[in-house]
This record gives structure tokens, sequence and C-alpha cells, in this order.
């Protein structure tokens, strides 16, 4: 499944906090430099919904805020997955 993702950079710590609009927000501690944010963004997202790291794939928005992400799981196992964190 694809979801749209709106990434906070330079956070205080790694989290999901909820949604913006139609986009999951997600803070992260990386900068937004050099594919940092990105490369952070996989990592957490894979830890946070107990997926591989080859599972989470970045379809659009490398060097934006808006980024579109594809997940190697359906919508009942994603909205399973974010309740833990909510």
């Amino acid at each position: 499944m694809r979801v749209a993702v709106h990434v906070q950079p330079r956070a205080s710590r790694n989290a999901i906090l909820g949604w913006h609009g139609e986009a999951l927000k997600v803070a992260l501690t990386a900068p937004p430099v050099d594919g940092e944010a990105n490369a952070a963004l996989q990592a957490y997202l894979a830890k946070a919904l107990g997926l591989k790291k080859a599972q989470v794939t970045l379809v659009q928005g490398q060097s934006s805020r808006h980024k579109l992400v594809d997940l190697g799981m359906d919508q009942a196992a994603f909205t399973l997955a974010l309740s833990k964190h909510f």
C-alpha cells in the first residue's frame, strides 16, 4: 500500500505524530541533508510498523517534506500497526 507522509526533520525524537491532513506526520531526528532524513524515514517506518527495511520504499518526494512511501503491507495490517502508536 502507498501512504503519503509529511516529514518533520531535526525533531527531538523519532515519532509518528498522527495525521497532517491526508498525510501521516513523522518526526525524525535526522537533518534533511544528503538523503539522511530519507534513510532515517525508511528505517524508522520499518521498525515502527514491523517491516523489513526493504519493504519500505520512497516513491516520491526525495527532496521534499511531502513524500509518498510504498509499504509492503495491506491496509488492515497498516491500521493495526499504526494503532500501537496512538
